[in-house]
């Protein structure tokens, strides 16, 4: 069966469920446990209006639900009830019931070139729903906030700076600087549990791999993604010694990819799984999903979108995602000791 990162995530919560019920002596069908998510494509839902994102048009969607849906990636959740989009919290039922996805696909830390609300506005909507009472006490007492975040901040500032590296760390320092600040406030508001993932290794990403021929990793993007992740490291070990707690945890993206990578098969021969399956007839010019005026496709697919690590040129597929998974499988139980 196939695996999403975000069934990782509502794993990440019958975990904490769990823990929570042997720590405290309570039965595990005590309130029912909410996740609440932040950031970007990575866990985005469906949050884009569908009349300009990308991810409610053909072909995302086509390996699951078999049509668009909102989703970036190519994936599925096994069934799990997962949190509603907050787009849509009005227009479903009992929204509520399983915490709430404020996560928005192109965005980041700081502003980037996705004309959407960045992480601080996102909190600013989740706190709006505490002050009405929408969560309660009981609600975010059995709570886990979920944070995939900054890609976003990077590829804006690459595409502003013309790929230049030489200031690069001082823009992990402005992204930690806010990034803390917005991890802390949503503890503030109540959150009891905060995983946070480091950040991918991002020369590995197709759209930084294509100027190889997708042979190789662009290096020194990936020396910016250990100096973020050691960064990120650091400011929630800060955060946690402010009350001697173990409210943050970090989810090592990083190496889950690259062991991931190194498992897999790809399916165009020397590319070493960072080809795309869905990329535009013109790289930087078309992308996945693009069509001229009339309609036609200025992109194509693989042959058989089951197999690729990578769905587009930003995100892992079906499969890409199911192996990401496994490999960080066994860290996830390690959260829980």
């Amino acid at each position: 069966m196939p695996f999403s990162f975000f069934h990782l995530l509502c794993y990440i919560t019958i975990i904490f469920a769990e823990v929570d019920a042997v720590n405290e002596g309570a039965s595990k069908s005590k309130s029912k446990l909410r996740l609440f998510v932040f950031g970007d494509s990575y866990v985005d839902t469906g949050n884009w209006r569908k009349s300009i994102g990308s991810s409610w048009k053909e072909p995302y969607g086509i390996t699951f639900p078999g049509k668009p849906s909102g989703r970036f990636s190519d994936a599925s959740y096994l069934g799990i009830r997962t949190p509603i989009a907050y787009k849509w919290r009005k227009e479903v039922k009992r929204s509520k019931e399983y915490g709430m996805n404020f996560a928005y696909g192109g965005t980041g830390v700081l502003d980037t070139l996705a004309n959407q609300p960045n992480m601080t506005t996102q909190i600013d909507f989740f706190q709006r729903l505490v002050e009405q009472k929408v969560y309660g006490k009981q609600d975010l007492d059995n709570s886990v906030g979920l944070i995939s975040v900054a890609g976003n901040d990077y590829a804006t500032y690459l595409a502003r700076n013309t790929h230049n590296l030489q200031k690069l760390g001082d823009f992990t320092k402005k992204i930690m600087d806010q990034l803390e600040i917005n991890i802390d406030r949503i503890r503030g508001l109540g959150v009891k549990r905060i995983a946070v993932t480091l950040i991918e290794p991002m020369g590995c990403i197709p759209l930084q791999a294509a100027s190889s021929s997708y042979s190789n990793c662009t290096q020194a993007l990936n020396l910016g993604s250990k100096f973020h992740n050691q960064m990120l490291n650091q400011s929630l070990q800060n955060l946690n010694a402010k009350d001697n707690s173990t409210v943050f945890i970090t989810l090592d993206l990083y190496d889950a990819f690259f062991s991931a990578l190194n498992k897999f098969t790809t399916h165009a021969p020397g590319s070493l799984g960072l080809k795309p399956c869905c990329e535009g007839k013109e790289m930087g010019k078309y992308y996945c999903g693009s069509v001229d005026k009339s309609g036609a496709k200025l992109y194509t697919i693989c042959e058989n979108p089951n197999l690729p690590f990578f769905w587009d040129t930003l995100h892992p597929s079906q499969n890409g995602w199911h192996s990401i998974f496994s490999s960080l499988r066994s860290s996830l139980h390690k959260l829980t000791t």
